[in-house]
């Protein structure tokens, strides 16, 4: 089975980091497969770990569907993001097919959200990587046509009640989402505002506040930790583009600024 890896695979796709997101996809799946499973508490016991990835990955895929019909129909905006996604996880013909089957059923008017939430929340609710993973990962399909309708909003809230993600910390990743948009691969033309919102701060934060943001997110992606924590080194290459997409944000602060 993939599923260890599928679940990382999606963390970094969340963000709106186009293939990078396979790499990080890889980083979490491995990171949650080895070094949460020795932590007690905080991991699933090796007989549990097969139902938790599973449960993980038919959520996630049955949501991508769901959402993407929120607003009355499936955009090609939509359908292209979860196909995108599909392909960057170098899905096996099976396991495409059952990706592709799964968002069929979220996108069809007698798919259960409080009954799948549920399931979710029993299996992998107790595990914070995989919560936020799982919201992020939503909140991507969400923004795909790049609006947030109020029927997709709607779902958002849902199923962070589901997995007790307050309001305030849905509304930052949805905040951090947009603002990293526009600051993808090479683009250093973003806005100062998504500027702010893709480091988490807002434009009455310090510039010492700023700097301790933007090492934080910079530190959270260094090669050197991704390599430690399972990243083959000839995919670090790859790894680093979502630290060039928080320096674009930080770079953009910074001439506005005038910070040294």
């Amino acid at each position: 089975m993939i599923f260890g890896r599928l679940i990382g695979a999606i963390a970094g796709v969340l963000a709106g980091f186009g293939i990078i997101g396979a790499v990080i996809g890889y980083l979490i799946g491995r990171y949650f497969d080895r070094s949460l499973a020795g932590r007690v508490g905080f991991s699933p016991d090796k007989g549990n770990l097969g139902n938790v990835q599973t449960v993980f990955f038919e959520t996630c895929f049955q949501l991508l569907g769901h959402i993407a019909k929120a607003d009355g129909r499936v955009t090609e905006n939509e359908i292209d993001h979860a196909e995108h996604l599909i392909s960057q996880m170098g899905l096996t013909a099976e396991h495409r097919q059952q990706a592709i089957q799964l968002f069929k059923q979220g996108s069809s008017s007698d798919f259960d959200l409080n009954a799948a939430m549920q399931r979710f929340t029993q299996s992998c609710g107790r595990y914070q990587v995989l919560r936020n993973t799982f919201i992020q990962f939503i909140i991507s399909m969400a923004l795909a046509d790049g609006e947030l309708h109020a029927n997709e909003e709607k779902i958002l809230h849902e199923c962070a009640r589901h997995i007790g993600i307050t309001q305030q910390q849905l509304n930052q990743f949805l905040n951090m989402a947009t603002g990293q948009q526009q600051f993808h691969g090479s683009n250093t033309q973003g806005s100062l505002d998504a500027a702010y919102t893709a480091l988490g701060v807002t434009k009455d934060s310090s510039d010492a506040d700023i700097k301790r943001a933007y090492r934080k997110l910079m530190s959270q992606n260094h090669p050197d930790k991704l390599i430690a924590q399972g990243v083959p080194e000839d995919m670090i290459k790859l790894a680093t583009e979502k630290s060039q997409d928080i320096q674009n944000a930080y770079e953009r602060i910074k001439k506005e600024r005038s910070m040294k």
